[in-house]
Parts: structure tokens; C-alpha cells; sequence
């Protein structure tokens, strides 16, 4: 029997519970009102299925360093704690994950993009061969 309380799939319900999460025209909204989308996507990934317009692309093996303002490896963007983000991944998995860990070091207004990168594309919103704005 498994304990309901352990595994990935009890994790991503932590991450999830009491955030609100956006749909693909509300994160379109939240980009248009100066919100951060954040690509977490891999490069295969991004050339096999395009760039998402406007978004900043950070490897989520660095997106807590690269957006803590406190931290002297932060990108310019990365200027307070009350800094709106929107998290994209592939299918709005890992990027659930990635907006806790962002809640977690005091970006509270941190989210993701519910379908992830999937979802964006099934709703006809725009698309774009590139280059990516890539942060290392």
C-alpha cells in the first residue's frame, strides 16, 4: 500500500495548494502587465516546439539563484520579492515545482502556466523560432 503523503505526486499537490495558477490567456495578461514568464523548458525541447515570446530562459538548475534579488548571481530582472512570475515548462509539471521553490526563498507572487508550454500552443497564442533571451 502506498503512503499518500510520499512520492512526486504528493509533492506536486504541496506545490499546488492554495496558488492560483493561470491558463494560457492569463498568462499572456500577466506578461502584457510586466509579469516575468520564465522559460524552465530544455533546449531540444525549445527548438523542437518554439520560443515563447518575451519570456527570459533560465535552466531551472539555476532559476533560484538567477531570481532571489538577495543573491549576487540574480539577473537584472530580479528586482524584489513582490516580482510577478510566471514559471512555463512543458506540460506544467516541474514548473509547479520550480514556482514552490521560488515561493519558498520569498517570491510570493510565483506561479505557472497551467499545460505548460502545450497548453499555450493548443490556444493559438503566439510562437516564435527565436533567438530565446537565454540567461545562463
Amino acid at each position: 500500500m502506498f503512503d499518500h503523503d510520499r512520492g512526486v505526486a504528493a509533492l506536486l499537490a504541496r506545490s499546488r495548494a492554495g496558488v492560483r495558477r493561470l491558463n494560457p490567456p492569463e498568462t499572456l495578461a500577466a506578461s502584457r502587465r510586466g509579469a516575468l514568464l520564465v522559460d524552465t523548458r530544455t533546449d531540444p525541447q525549445r527548438a523542437e516546439q518554439g520560443e515563447l515570446p518575451g519570456a527570459l530562459v533560465i535552466d531551472r538548475t539555476v532559476l533560484e539563484w538567477r531570481l532571489d534579488p538577495a543573491s549576487g548571481s540574480r539577473i537584472p530582472e530580479a528586482v524584489g520579492y513582490d516580482l510577478e512570475i510566471v514559471v512555463i515548462c512543458r506540460q506544467g509539471y516541474s514548473s509547479s515545482l520550480a514556482a514552490a521553490s521560488l515561493r519558498a526563498i520569498g517570491l510570493w507572487r510565483a506561479t505557472d502556466l497551467i499545460g505548460g508550454f502545450e497548453a499555450w500552443r493548443r490556444a493559438g497564442l503566439p510562437c516564435t523560432a527565436g533567438p530565446a533571451d537565454v540567461r545562463r
